[in-house]
């Protein structure tokens, strides 16, 4: 699996390239925003937020614009608001400062199989209601007009269209999109069902059952 490490501190960095090459992985390694996003994604991204050239939200945002590469951040800033802006612009997780080597490979296995796994799972057509959803193209169709979503809200509207007319509980989301259930506030699911009802154009097409989940048209 190639790496593309996107970390300034060397200290950080290096331990971290070499224990991954360790485990067979092949690891590139830049240390700005704007080589990483020169540099060829590879099969997923560790992007670190503090990067000498600009924000790494910055550089999560335009790599979500043109690529569904998989994004884990690992930073050391971990407020709830940090979580929530970087899964809101298309991350795939999240790791905080400091942690352990085991860590980041099981997170590394587990959201590429996650992502790997969208477009093999279930039907490859999706539709409810007015929405179509193309899942091995990774494109959504509202009445004819396409959609231009985020890593994140792609899946989460996949998870709620395969079910529609039932009501998804809000901690199988959380496991089926972000594969936990530790990000605890649902604020984390409430910014990404904002943002999805305003892109939809409709939010009667997404129900929130209260105290339960979210439903959505069938």
């Amino acid at each position: 699996m190639d790496v593309l490490l996107v970390e300034d501190e060397d200290s950080i960095a290096e331990p971290l390239a070499e224990g991954l090459r360790n485990e067979g992985f092949n690891v590139a390694r830049v240390a700005t925003g704007a080589d990483a996003l020169a540099a060829p994604s590879g099969d997923i991204v560790l992007l670190d937020l503090r990067l000498p050239d600009t924000d790494g939200f910055s550089v999560c945002r335009k790599l979500r614009e043109r690529t569904d590469v998989p994004i884990i951040i690992v930073s050391a800033r971990g407020e709830e608001v940090d979580r929530v802006i970087g899964l809101e612009l298309g991350a795939d997780d999240y790791i905080v400062k400091p942690f352990g080597l085991r860590e980041v490979i099981a997170r590394i296995h587990a959201v590429a199989r996650r992502t790997g796994s969208r477009q093999r799972s279930g039907a490859k057509m999706i539709v409810a209601g007015p929405v179509a959803i193309d899942v091995p193209a990774h494109r959504v169709l509202v009445d004819g007009r396409e959609l231009h979503l985020t890593g994140k809200e792609f899946e989460l509207l996949v998870v709620l269209a395969r079910d529609a007319g039932t009501v998804v509980d809000r901690e199988r989301i959380l496991r089926e999109v972000w594969n936990t259930t530790r990000y605890g506030s649902s604020k984390t699911i409430d910014v990404h069902v904002a943002a999805l009802r305003r892109k939809l154009g409709d939010p009667a097409l997404i129900e929130t059952v209260r105290g339960i989940g979210l439903r959505m048209v069938a």
